[in-house]
C-alpha cells in the first residue's frame, strides 16, 4: 500500500504551531491551544462541508469563501456569540499572515482571508457562577466510592479553592503542590506567568490521596500530571466541560445558565467578593494582568447590589416598611414614589 505523503497545508500547520507561535512570536501556551482550537475547528467543518478527509486537504482549502461559511457555522449551528466568532477569526488571521510570508504565491488567497472583517456589535455576556446549592448539587452528585469519582471531586474542590483556569489546573503536575503546611499550588497563567495560590488543608489532603493513586510512565513520579484520564493521560478541557455537564444535568442546572468550566472561576471570583476581599487582591488571586479585568465580577451578584443600597441614605431612600397600605388615595401616591 503507498504511503501518502503530508500535504502542503500539514507542514504549513507543523511549522506554524513547532516554530512559528512559541518560537518565532513566543506566543504562551494558553494562546497557542487557542488558537489550535480554531484551526481544529476549521478543519473539522471544512472536512464535513467537502466531504473530505481532513488529512487531504491543502492550502487551497483555506479560502475566504470557505472562512465565512466556518464562521456563519459557528454562528447558526453551534450559536456562538459574536465574541467568540471574532476570537475563531482572530486565530484564523494569525495563520493567514503566516502563510503570506511562507507562501508567497499563494497570497491573493491568504490576503482575502485577511480581508473577512471582525464583526461589531457583540455585547458583554453575563457571567454566569453557580449558587450554593449548585455548588452542592455538584460536588454531591460524585460517588468518591469509584477512582474516577474521587478524582472528579479533588478537581472540582481544587478549582473552586483556587478559582484558577481550567487549564491551568490541568496542567497541574505533582511537583506544583505543597502538600505539607502553607499548602498550595503553582500555577502557570498567561504570559507564562507563574502565581503562588494557597489552598484549604481538605483540598490539599484531596490531592495527596489522588497522586498517591496517579499512574504515570515517567521515572520521576512527581513530573505526572495531577489529572488524568483512564489512559494516564492529562485530562482536557473537553473531559472537565463534559464532568461538568454529567454532574449537574447537561450544564443547566434546572435554570437559563450555560454553565461551562469558566463558571466555576466565576463562582470563586464573585464569592470572594462577597467575603469582601478587595479588587486588587482578587486580581492577584485570579492572574489577572489588568484590574479592570476583575472589576466587572462588581456588576454580577444582586446580592452585592442590594448591601451597597442599604449603606446609601439608609434612612432617606429605603424600601417601603412593611404592613398594610392604605389604598384609598391618602397613602399610595406616596407609597409609589418611594419604590
Amino acid at each position: 500500500m503507498k504511503r501518502s505523503l503530508p500535504t502542503d497545508l500539514a507542514r504549513a500547520l507543523f511549522r506554524f504551531f513547532q516554530d512559528y507561535l512559541p518560537g518565532q512570536r513566543g506566543l504562551s501556551l494558553h494562546t497557542i491551544r487557542s488558537y489550535r482550537d480554531s484551526v481544529l475547528l476549521f478543519l473539522r467543518y471544512t472536512a464535513k462541508d467537502t466531504q473530505r478527509r481532513m488529512e487531504a486537504m491543502t492550502l487551497a482549502d483555506f479560502s475566504a469563501d470557505q472562512v465565512t461559511r466556518f464562521l456563519r457555522h459557528l454562528e447558526m449551528e453551534r450559536h456562538n456569540g459574536i465574541t467568540t466568532r471574532n476570537a475563531r477569526l482572530a486565530g484564523l488571521h494569525t495563520f493567514a499572515r503566516f502563510l503570506t510570508a511562507h507562501y508567497p504565491e499563494h497570497m491573493a488567497i491568504f490576503q482575502s482571508v485577511l480581508g473577512i472583517p471582525f464583526k461589531r456589535g457583540a455585547q458583554r455576556v453575563p457571567v454566569d457562577y453557580l449558587e450554593v446549592s449548585e455548588v452542592e448539587t455538584l460536588l454531591g452528585g460524585i460517588d468518591r466510592a469509584t477512582s474516577s469519582g474521587r478524582r472528579d471531586y479533588a478537581l472540582f474542590a481544587l478549582m473552586f479553592n483556587t478559582g484558577a483556569r481550567v487549564q491551568e489546573v490541568l496542567n497541574l503536575k505533582i511537583r506544583d503542590v505543597r502538600f505539607d503546611p502553607p499548602h498550595q499550588v503553582r500555577l502557570l497563567g498567561k504570559g507564562n506567568k507563574i502565581r503562588l495560590c494557597p489552598i484549604w488543608p481538605r483540598t490539599a489532603k484531596l490531592l495527596q490521596e489522588l497522586a498517591k493513586a496517579s499512574s504515570t510512565s515517567s521515572e520521576e513520579p512527581a513530573d505526572a500530571y495531577l489529572f488524568q484520564n483512564r489512559h494516564g493521560k492529562a485530562l482536557t478541557r473537553f473531559g472537565v466541560r463534559y464532568l461538568l455537564r454529567k454532574y449537574l444535568s447537561g450544564g443547566q442546572s434546572g435554570s437559563s445558565k450555560r454553565l461551562h468550566p469558566h463558571s466555576l472561576r466565576h463562582t470563586t471570583a464573585v464569592y470572594l467578593l462577597k467575603a469582601g476581599v478587595d479588587f486588587a487582591t482578587i486580581s492577584q488571586w485570579l492572574g489577572h494582568a489588568n484590574i479592570n479585568t476583575t472589576m466587572h465580577y462588581a456588576r454580577v451578584d444582586m446580592d452585592i447590589k442590594r448591601q451597597v443600597l442599604t449603606q446609601v441614605f439608609p434612612e432617606t431612600l429605603a424600601a417601603p416598611a412593611s404592613g398594610r397600605v392604605r389604598l384609598d388615595g391618602t397613602e399610595i401616591s406616596d407609597w409609589l414614589k418611594r419604590l
